[in-house]
């Protein structure tokens, strides 16, 4: 184990990988990797952790050793995607052997706070296997004193829920002195992989047709912008949680469904407007009920988001929306292998139309029967307390967690992942106070709008009109480009899908329309398009975004002035198991026409 910085070494070190190509990413996958293209250096995405503290005796070879084991059991943790995929998209390797590489922490070295943003803002090389980053932080200077460890991974190989799998796995391996503790898993990540490949979805694409959220609907509730990664909690008291319990269970529904419920009026609320309004957000499910035998057990990236539709009426019952919203949750209950993305697809959506931009999600309170294995570690002097989550962005402007202490209180925590679009702080208290105030309507009479008033006034004021600034405040608009502001503009549309798509990347200062002449001579069935510079390669690799999902071969065009941003681009999408475009550069219209021509054959 590696004693010093955060920085000691690479993640894991690898073997060379099994024979073959390995198997297509899946749909989730291929969500979350182009989520982390999008996305800026260091910002987090997909980015999962959970910790927990270690009292007792810490043996670090032993403890590795324990790590290895469960290296060597899992497909999951020798995983990765390979390097410049292929025509199909991202595929997923396992490699015959990873050497995970723990660092550990010495007392004084680090701050734990700090810690633990170091270590999600180091990120993941999605092309390298060991996609579970291991750190142990010395709490006391005395051997024996506690420590705390942090388990940091991709969801594009593992969920919360298989994190405490490997956790529980580790610590067997650990009391059997870092032997094997038997062999490689079944069904494992593959398995899965496989079992998605075979899934008929004509069933599903029916559903989602009609099912997915209309244009137009609610998805953000209303508050002012806050700055990105801001964490807000909010606690009900546990004889207020209590009362909650007794209330949902009183309409028939869970707290899950109360929840949601909560979360739906805040969307309405933000339409001032009277009559019925469509509401949007996604309610994160596990994955893990569908008939693969073992998928409960299984580690992997099984965990997803599916977007939840409903009108929300001011004059209807409270009590039909609490039915509505447990009717929806029956409904995807079979289809929990599906991923937003195809979601998107099968509604007839554009791909960067959002379906959702809240998600919400509800863990199972914690059991208190006795786990045998903690007995075990208790006789060697070990205890571990129960490992927690950090709420960490997930590709959704905002998130919503909530999960009961050990205390019976309910605990909400909310994410704010976007800066300008939503406020994490208002919305969380939002939520706790409507979830507090549930209990005190009347179950038959209470309506949507009586809810409401839990907040403020219904209908709301108009707002006042803002202030207009003194003339010395007025000041030219800014129109220096911002980093991730890139556009793809289509200058000519394919004749047919699978054409391909062609886009052209502009040299520093370039002006609008600079490819006019090339859209106008350049021939070929596939798609013409542009990117809006001047660019950098995060920002084109989000306008790219499209193009990817859809499965398009891609073909980069430039200028000479142009050529160091395509090639940037083309090593980006690569890195993130996408097959690198050809890159045509020419110095001329008619010269790069021919060049892109000849590039589309290849």
């Amino acid at each position: 184990m590696s004693v010093g910085s955060e920085q000691a070494g690479p993640p894991a070190h690898a073997g060379p990988a099994r024979s073959g190509p390995g198997l297509p990413a899946s749909a989730r996958q291929r969500d979350v990797l182009l989520d982390a293209m999008a996305a800026r250096p260091g910002s987090g995405p997909h980015v999962g952790q959970l910790h927990w503290r270690w009292y007792g005796p810490l043996d670090t070879r032993r403890f590795q050793a324990a790590w290895q084991c469960v290296y060597d059991r899992e497909a999951v943790l020798r995983a990765a995607f390979a390097p410049y995929g292929a025509r199909g998209g991202p595929r997923v390797v396992v490699h015959r052997r990873v050497v995970p590489r723990p660092v550990r922490h010495p007392y004084g070295s680090a701050d734990w706070q700090a810690l633990l943003a170091a270590e999600r803002r180091r990120g993941f090389d999605p092309t390298r296997p060991g996609l579970l980053r291991i750190a142990l932080l010395d709490e006391q200077p005395a051997p024996a004193g506690p420590k705390r460890v942090i388990l940091t991974y991709h969801h594009a190989v593992l969920d919360g829920r298989s994190v405490r799998l490997l956790m529980r796995a580790f610590a067997r391996a650990y009391l059997a002195e870092g032997g094997a503790v038997g062999g490689e898993r079944r069904p494992d990540v593959r398995d899965h992989l496989r079992w998605l490949a075979g899934q008929d979805r004509g069933a599903a694409r029916a559903f989602w047709a009609g099912a997915a959220p209309q244009a137009g609907s609610a998805t953000l509730p209303p508050g002012g912008g806050g700055a990105a990664g801001v964490r807000t909690t909010a606690r009900l008291a546990p004889y207020e949680a209590s009362l909650l319990r007794d209330w949902a269970a009183g309409q028939g529904v869970t707290e899950s469904t109360a929840l949601q419920a909560a979360w739906a009026l805040q969307l309405r609320r933000s339409v001032p407007a009277g009559g019925p309004v469509p509401v949007a957000f996604a309610t994160a499910v596990s994955g893990r009920g569908i008939p693969l035998d073992g998928a409960s057990r299984l580690p992997g990236p099984l965990r997803t988001a599916l977007p939840m539709a409903v009108e929300v009426d001011p004059e209807e019952p409270v009590s039909r929306l609490l039915s509505a919203l447990a009717d929806r949750a029956l409904d995807l209950a079979a289809y929990e292998w599906v991923s937003m993305g195809q979601v998107r697809e099968w509604s007839g959506r554009g791909p960067d139309a959002p379906l959702a931009q809240s998600v919400l999600s509800f863990a199972p309170p914690p059991t208190t029967d006795a786990d045998p294995l903690d007995e075990d570690l208790a006789a060697q002097g070990i205890r571990l307390t129960e490992p927690e989550a950090v709420a960490t962005p997930g590709g959704h402007a905002l998130s919503l967690t909530a999960h009961h202490d050990h205390e019976g209180g309910l605990v909400l925590t909310g994410v704010h992942d976007r800066s300008g679009l939503a406020d994490a702080r208002e919305a969380v208290h939002h939520t706790a106070r409507l979830l507090r105030g549930f209990p005190t309507t009347d179950r038959r009479s209470t309506t949507v709008a009586d809810t409401l008033r839990l907040l403020g006034p219904w209908p709301p004021p108009p707002p006042a009109a803002a202030p207009l600034p003194p003339p010395a405040a007025v000041r030219p608009a800014d129109r220096t480009p911002r980093p991730g502001s890139a556009r793809l503009v289509v200058l000519r549309q394919a004749a047919r899908r699978g054409a391909g798509v062609v886009v052209l990347v502009p040299p520093p200062g370039a002006p609008a329309g600079c490819f006019s002449a090339l859209a106008r001579i350049h021939p070929g069935e596939g798609q013409l398009a542009a990117l809006d510079g001047p660019v950098d390669a995060v920002g084109c690799g989000a306008a790219l975004r499209p193009v990817l999902a859809a499965g398009e071969p891609l073909v980069l065009g430039c200028h000479a002035g142009g050529a160091p941003l395509a090639h940037e681009i083309a090593r980006r999408v690569a890195a993130f198991g996408w097959p690198a475009p050809v890159v045509a550069v020419a110095a001329d219209a008619a010269s790069l026409s021919r060049a892109l021509t000849a590039a589309a054959a290849r």
